[in-house]
């Protein structure tokens, strides 16, 4: 895509993350150009959402780098607070406020973080919630949307503060397979924008959709690369076609 930067948004060199005597991270290595999608995919424990949660410093690497348009966001002198503000992250649980209206859930960043007038906020938000088809959900408290609304609702409100990198944790997992396909959309609609952006989904028709690269991870590694063609269709590690098989029998390929 035209207008690129010759830096990567994101690059990870040599990342190693434990917890306790666990190590689920074993020196993971990653660039993510502008404008590009790189989807993780692995099973359960793979270390696909620990890797996401150290990109937006949730958790410190115990080594390794960071490097968030070419700047160490793992030194201690960064502040981090600042750093999230850019990279925004969107779970498999919709993390909404239970007791806020939509529009306050959306704009709350907007007003304590980074200081935009309510009139504003309110503005940029409605817009949002008009171009993902939820602008009549606005004055409606999370409990009454679908799970699909609501997960759409989460996008949104990281979308708000315009990061520049956006993180996606297993966005369908919680969802019912009807729902799956409007939180996708959503996703497909940011690629096609240019939105940077890395995913850890179970989806594989969805990734060979979206991705630019896919990573295969087993025991905190990165075991195989490619495009989808190379990962998801012609597999070379056997671990990787063992993977793809059992999300074949599970109706996800």
């Amino acid at each position: 895509m035209s207008g690129q930067s010759s830096t990567p948004v994101l690059q990870l060199v040599n990342v190693r993350k434990s917890f306790g005597d666990e190590l689920v991270l074993r020196d993971v290595s990653l660039t993510v150009p502008e404008h590009s999608v790189t989807v993780l995919i692995g099973a359960s424990g793979s270390g696909k959402s620990t890797l996401l949660r150290c990109v937006n410093q949730l958790e410190r690497v115990d080594d390794g780098l960071v490097l968030f348009d070419g700047e160490d966001i793992c030194d201690p002198r960064v502040d981090h607070d600042d750093v999230r503000t850019r990279i925004g992250i969107v779970f498999q649980a919709f993390n909404l406020f239970p007791h806020m209206t939509v529009l306050d859930n959306i704009t709350l960043a907007l007003r304590k973080v980074h200081g935009v007038a309510r009139d504003e906020a309110e503005q940029q938000a409605r817009d949002l919630l008009d171009r993902f088809s939820l602008g009549d959900k606005a004055s409606q408290y999370p409990d009454r949307l679908s799970g699909g609304q609501q997960q759409r609702v989460a996008i949104v409100r990281a979308l708000a503060v315009k990061p520049r990198l956006m993180l996606f944790d297993e966005v369908t997992s919680a969802l019912d397979p009807v729902l799956v396909n409007e939180v996708l959309s959503v996703v497909r609609d940011l690629r096609a924008e240019g939105m940077t952006m890395v995913i850890a989904t179970h989806e594989m028709g969805f990734a060979t959709q979206v991705a630019d690269e896919v990573c295969f991870l087993r025991g905190g590694e990165i075991l195989e690369r490619g495009t989808p063609d190379q990962v998801i269709h012609a597999p070379q590690e056997p671990d990787t076609q063992e993977f793809l098989r059992r999300v074949h029998e599970a109706g996800r390929l």
